[in-house]
């Protein structure tokens, strides 16, 4: 998947990640609070490596109206461009059961959408988009290795409970 990211547009899903840290930072840190944005922001990373499918194009599709609303909001406040290309990477592949407990995922998060209050909403679409762009910078893929893994493994386990009867 070819995606062009720059400066400002990381610093676009940079400043969303803040603006919903931050409250839950300030305020009682409760873990439940977090879970609207959290549960976005697995989901924009997972979109990162379904290449060729809807999340996929969508993540691109994202990062590139980061990239650009950036670089124009830089060029037009401070008269410089903004436009330092970023390198991008992979957290890993999705295996075909992985791909399944993704699709489950994606059924997860827009139910807690759908039954989500106004800033709830929003802090779920702040996670997709934030992370739909910072899951294609290459150290937060390090960071966030494990977690392609993860769906992998359930979906295997997912997958031979079903065939086998046991884990």
């Amino acid at each position: 998947m070819n995606v062009g990211l720059s400066l400002a547009g990381v610093a676009v899903a940079l400043g969303i990640l803040w603006a919903n840290v931050r409250p839950w930072w300030k305020g009682g840190r409760d873990p439940k609070a977090l879970l609207p944005y959290a549960s976005g922001a697995g989901l924009g990373s997972l979109g990162t490596i379904c290449i060729g499918g809807a999340l996929g194009w969508g993540a691109a599709g994202i990062a590139g109206l980061f990239t650009s609303g950036g670089n124009t909001g830089v060029s037009k406040v401070t008269g410089t461009s903004g436009a330092a290309p970023m390198p991008t990477g992979r957290m890993g592949t999705l295996t075909p059961e992985g791909g399944v407990v993704v699709c489950l995922l994606l059924l997860g998060v827009i139910l807690l959408y759908k039954t989500s209050g106004k800033l709830d909403k929003r802090r779920i679409i702040g996670g997709v988009a934030s992370f739909a762009v910072l899951g294609f910078l290459p150290g937060v893929a390090k960071l966030l290795g494990w977690w392609p893994d993860l769906v992998n493994n359930v979906g295997a386990k997912g997958y031979a409970l079903l065939v086998t009867g046991s884990i």
